[in-house]
């Protein structure tokens, strides 16, 4: 399988500039997927320059890159510290995270991510991990499902879906993406049938791969390895994790709180570089419809001295 074949990197050159690579650093690509990031990194590396790519999936292991300076961890990029230092390396000059979706993912017709093709309802990046879609969508009490619905999929019809989803399960499992579908439509705006579906299914995802909580992970750990002058470059896909990364990379914590020092100046271990959000251009959504939607920012790490 291509590069090409398994994810078309979004937002490629401004992303790879943004990390404003040193030839003999270290970087951190934490979402490999099919290597297009990777790539263009190890393109901009000198002989003693090191990249170490993440990806929890397998799938992305025939993708990896036949280099000495460049190491694939087989892991959620929650434990990038860990697998740093199991290598040796405490501070690394940049870090990469793409968090959308592989091509790949949506395609496999075995891997229920898409709600355009009737399968199994798994949706688990990692394929060792016990809970899958169909876990949540049969076990979650309705308020449960109705606050990931609403939460991750930022659905009007969150309580009614769940609702719905409850009282069909009770007389059958419910298994299959298309199943799903059939019960979530009658509250689906037919002139906005593709989108709303996308958040049933990104809501049930989100949840099943618990991509808050490990983005929140990412963040807080990227203070601790990032070296002075390093980059944060981050993509996003989805308002919920873009205002996440937004507030952090302003603050410094997750919970984007601001504080100021006595003369009103805000307190962060950041600067940014792109006060406002880098987007695709026309141009590059004509030959990738799916970077549409996607968000670049872009930080780099400081050390107040005053």
């Amino acid at each position: 399988m291509t590069t090409t074949e398994y994810h078309i990197p979004a937002l490629l050159e401004e992303t790879v500039n943004g990390l404003n690579i040193n030839p003999e650093g270290i970087y951190v690509d934490v979402t490999f997927g099919g290597g297009g990031h990777s790539r263009a990194i190890m393109e901009k590396l000198g002989e003693k320059g090191r990249l170490f790519s993440f990806d929890q999936d397998m799938d992305a292991w025939a993708n990896r890159l036949n280099d000495s300076r460049f190491t694939f961890v087989h892991s959620n990029f929650s434990f990038l510290k860990n697998f740093l230092c199991y290598y040796g390396i405490e501070k690394v000059d940049g870090i990469l995270a793409d968090l959308g979706v592989s091509f790949h993912h949506f395609d496999d017709s075995e891997r229920g991510f898409s709600f355009r093709q009737d399968s199994s309802l798994d949706m688990r990046m990692n394929r060792d991990s016990k809970a899958d879609a169909a876990m949540v969508v049969n076990t979650y009490d309705e308020e449960r499902l109705a606050n990931v619905l609403y939460l991750y999929g930022e659905l009007k019809q969150s309580r009614r879906m769940a609702s719905a989803i409850v009282k069909a399960r009770s007389s059958e499992e419910i298994t299959t993406t298309g199943r799903l579908v059939e019960v979530v439509s009658p509250f689906i705006r037919k002139s906005q049938e593709k989108k709303e579906l996308a958040q049933v299914f990104q809501a049930l995802r989100i949840e099943v791969n618990h991509e808050i909580d490990v983005l929140k992970r990412l963040l807080n750990q990227s203070l601790e390895v990032l070296k002075p002058g390093g980059r944060l470059v981050i993509i996003t896909y989805h308002s919920l994790e873009d205002r996440l990364v937004k507030n952090f990379m302003r603050s410094g914590n997750v919970e984007g709180k601001i504080d100021k020092d006595f003369y009103g100046r805000v307190n962060t271990p950041w600067t940014l570089i792109n006060n406002k959000v880098i987007t695709a251009s026309e141009a590059e959504v004509e030959r990738n419809p799916r970077s549409r939607s996607a968000k670049l920012r872009i930080a780099e790490r400081v050390l107040r001295t005053d």
